[in-house]
């Protein structure tokens, strides 16, 4: 994956959790895709085009989100994101096609807690009583993403990788 498909993949994510992902809620819970998919792309692609994904992706969510968020903020908690997943798939390689799932299990709830606490720091505080319970769900709702996409994507990119290499 070049970068400039993951940048435009990242914009296209962007958009669409910006506007759809808000009437795929259940209960309290809200898919993050761009999230997700910057895991699952990091674990597939590597790290280069996951940092892309994250930082384009995230500076996308920061100009198109609904309420005034912090530029940069969503990107950071992105970047760290990614940091995260490229350690774990270094050091988890012989079961690559599942580490999009651990590492999203994993860091969900680091991403969904930077970005409060980054907010926490660059806004007006704002009244948050018990993060954990309202992030929660979000968690679940994330690793079930990842337990669909994950293993499909990495398989194809490996199987798409493998298909370059191979002799003619």
């Amino acid at each position: 994956m070049t970068l400039l498909v993951a940048a435009i993949a990242a914009t296209v994510a962007a958009l669409l959790e910006s506007t759809i992902t808000q009437y795929l809620r259940v209960g309290d819970a809200q898919p993050h895709l761009v999230f997700v998919l910057a895991v699952v792309t990091t674990v597939a692609a590597g790290l280069d085009a996951g940092l892309a994904w994250a930082f384009v992706g995230g500076i996308a969510l920061d100009t198109l989100g609904s309420s005034a968020r912090p530029l940069g903020s969503t990107a950071f908690a992105l970047l760290v994101a990614v940091g995260l997943t490229n350690v774990l798939a270094r050091s988890l390689v012989r079961i690559r096609p599942i580490v999009a799932i651990i590492a999203t299990a994993l860091l969900s709830l680091v991403y969904s807690m930077t970005l409060v606490f980054l907010f926490s720091v660059l806004r007006p505080p704002a009244a948050l009583s018990d993060p954990l319970r309202l992030l929660l769900p979000s968690v679940l709702y994330d690793v079930i993403a990842a337990i669909v996409i994950g293993p499909l994507v990495v398989s194809i990119h490996d199987r798409m990788t493998e298909e370059e290499r191979a002799p003619r």
